[in-house]
């Protein structure tokens, strides 16, 4: 992990192409997900209230953005460079870049908005500091550029 976020390595499987045998425009927002979601799991985090280690478990996506650069060709083990751009009261948002292993291409880049919702009344409500102790490293600095 650096100053500048995380790079997490994600699966692209025969199935997730399409037929001319590029990754398919749906799955970069996958890749993406499961990128943040096996970092948010090793520190603890789980859907399940019970089993979590934070208590912010009910987060929904509001917005999702994607441009597209450089397809990615056949099955591999691509990078998902992330991190939080932005950590307001209720949501956060995500910035990222899907590269190549060797971190030559960036195939894809976006931004991903996380609101933390009440499960009770899914009307937005604060993070807890927990939640916002464990993201401080993916705070992207001033000084920070992503790469």
């Amino acid at each position: 992990m650096t100053a500048s976020g995380v790079h997490e390595p994600v699966q692209v499987h025969f199935d997730d192409l399409d037929a001319m045998g590029l990754l398919h425009n749906s799955r970069y927002a996958l890749l993406v997900e499961r990128a943040i979601s096996a970092y948010w799991h090793r520190l603890g985090w789980s859907p399940d209230p019970g089993r979590s280690t934070f208590k912010d478990v009910f987060l929904a996506v509001r917005e999702f953005k994607v441009t597209y650069n450089v397809p990615i060709a056949g099955a591999g083990e691509p990078l998902v460079h992330f991190w939080i751009e932005r950590m307001g009261r209720t949501s956060g948002v995500y910035g990222f870049r899907v590269l190549s292993a060797d971190r030559a291409v960036v195939h894809a880049e976006g931004y991903r908005v996380n609101v933390n919702l009440d499960p009770a009344t899914i009307r937005p409500t604060p993070f807890s500091d927990e939640l916002r102790a464990a993201a401080a490293p993916l705070l992207l600095t001033e000084a920070a550029v992503p790469c």
